[in-house]
C-alpha cells in the first residue's frame, strides 16, 4: 500500500481519529491524504472580515454568496481516475458490510430510493417541485421538500451538484433551498470552530438553565418519545421518525421546541434521540438545528418566541391529513377538534370512539404554564428580573 485517501470529517472524534490514522501510517511509510468532500466551504474558507468565523447565518450566507463561483460548484472530474480504485470481487481483506457492523434495514419496506441511483431519481424529481419549495416546504403532509437528507449525509449525491444547479436556476424556490444548502455548511464550520457545542450551549450563559430532571422529567420525556404527548401534531411526528427514520423539518422544529419549552428538558436528550433514529442524522446539522430550537444555539430563534403546538398543527396541517395519516385513531375526530382533540366534548367523543385520556392520551402538560415556566427559566439563567 503505497497511500490512503480520505475526505475530511469535521466531527472532534473524526478529526482525532483521522489524526491518529495518518501519524500510524506515516509510522509505515504510508501517505495519508485528505480532501474536502461534503460542504461547499469548510473551516476557514468563509470567514468575517476580522478572519474570525462567523455566528450569524445571514452575515455568512451574505459571504458564503460573494465567494462562491463556478469552482466551487462544479463536479470533481473523478470519472477518468476511479478505475484503478476498483477492487476485484475476490480480494482478500475488503470487508462486508456485515464485517463492518452493519445490519439488514427497512429502508426497502420503507420504499426509500437508495444508492447514487435513488439519490439522482429524487433530485430529478425534486427539480420539478423546486420552483414551488418556498411555499410548499412547511406543510408535512405535502410533498414539498426534497427528500435527499438521507444521501447528502451518506454521499450518494453531490452537495456542488445540488448547489450548483439551484444557484444557476435562481427563483424564490431555488433560492430559498440553496439557503437550507448553506445553513448545513454554516452548522459545519460552526461544529469545527467551536466543539464545545456537542456536550453545550453556543451561548455559555445557558448552561446554567434549569433544566427539569428527575423521575418525572423521565416519564414526560418517555412520553414524547414514545407519541404520548396528548398533542396530534407532535405525537404524529414522533410516530413517524420512529417508524421511518425521517422526520419533516417542520415538525422537527415543532418537535424540539415542545421538548425543550414545553416540557422543559434539556436538548441534548432530545439531540441524542434523533441521532438514535434519523436515517440522516448529521452532527452538525443536528445539533445546530436542537440549539436554534432551545434558543441555547448561535443566531437561535429568541428564548421568548415559543412555539405553540396547537397553533402550528392549525397552520401547517390544517385539515390534519398528516396528523391522521401517522395517529389513525383520530382518523374520525372532526377537522374543529383534530389539533386539540381535549376540547372535544363528551358526546363528540363518545360519537368518534375517542375517549381523551383512554383512546387517546391528554395533553401531558398545560402549554400556556409551561410557557411561562419556560421564560422564567431563562431569564433566571441570563440573571434577569422574572
Amino acid at each position: 500500500m503505497a497511500a490512503v485517501y480520505a475526505n475530511h470529517d469535521y466531527e472532534p472524534q473524526a478529526i482525532a481519529r483521522d489524526a491518529d490514522v495518518a501519524r500510524r501510517l506515516l509510522a509505515l511509510g504510508i501517505a495519508f491524504t485528505d480532501f474536502k468532500d461534503q460542504v461547499i466551504f469548510e473551516r476557514d474558507e468563509v470567514l468575517t472580515q476580522t478572519g474570525k468565523p462567523f455566528g450569524v447565518f445571514t452575515a455568512y450566507k451574505n459571504a458564503w454568496l460573494r465567494t462562491v463561483n463556478d469552482f466551487y460548484l462544479r463536479a470533481y472530474p473523478v470519472g477518468n481516475h476511479v478505475a484503478h480504485l476498483r477492487i476485484a470481487p475476490q480480494a482478500q481483506g475488503v470487508p462486508t458490510l456485515e464485517d463492518l457492523g452493519f445490519q439488514t434495514s427497512n429502508l426497502g419496506a420503507l420504499r426509500m430510493k437508495s444508492g447514487m441511483s435513488g439519490g439522482a431519481e429524487l433530485f430529478d424529481d425534486f427539480s420539478e417541485r423546486m420552483a414551488s419549495y418556498r411555499e410548499a416546504r412547511d406543510f408535512p403532509a405535502v410533498k414539498g421538500v426534497s427528500y435527499l437528507s438521507t444521501h447528502l449525509r451518506f454521499g450518494t449525491v453531490s452537495i456542488r451538484q445540488l448547489a450548483r444547479h439551484a444557484h444557476a436556476r435562481g427563483g424564490a424556490g431555488a433560492e430559498t433551498w440553496l439557503s437550507e444548502l448553506i445553513w448545513r455548511d454554516f452548522y459545519h464550520q460552526i461544529l469545527y470552530h467551536h466543539p464545545h457545542v456537542i456536550e453545550h450551549a453556543w451561548k455559555a450563559e445557558y448552561d446554567a438553565i434549569r433544566w427539569e430532571t428527575g423521575a418525572a422529567a423521565d416519564e414526560l420525556f418517555t412520553a414524547w418519545c414514545e407519541a404520548r404527548t396528548g398533542y396530534p401534531i407532535v405525537d404524529a411526528a414522533m410516530r413517524q421518525i420512529n417508524q421511518t427514520g425521517f422526520m419533516h423539518n417542520r415538525l422537527r422544529m415543532i418537535v424540539a421546541s415542545f421538548l425543550t419549552k414545553d416540557l422543559g428538558i434539556h436538548w441534548l436528550r432530545g439531540e441524542r434521540y434523533f441521532a438514535e433514529h434519523l436515517n440522516d442524522y448529521d452532527l452538525a446539522a443536528n445539533n445546530g438545528g436542537w440549539q436554534w430550537a432551545a434558543s441555547t444555539g448561535c443566531d437561535a430563534q429568541p428564548y421568548f418566541r415559543i412555539f405553540n403546538p396547537v397553533t402550528q398543527s392549525e397552520r401547517f396541517d390544517a385539515q390534519g391529513k398528516f396528523i391522521r395519516r401517522y395517529l389513525p385513531e383520530l382518523q374520525d375526530v372532526p377537522d374543529k377538534y383534530i389539533h386539540a382533540p381535549w376540547k372535544m366534548p363528551q358526546a363528540i367523543q363518545d360519537s368518534v370512539g375517542v375517549r381523551v385520556g383512554k383512546d387517546y392520551p391528554a395533553p401531558i402538560v398545560d402549554h400556556a404554564q409551561a410557557r411561562e415556566a419556560t421564560l422564567a427559566r431563562f431569564k433566571l439563567s441570563r440573571g434577569e428580573p422574572s
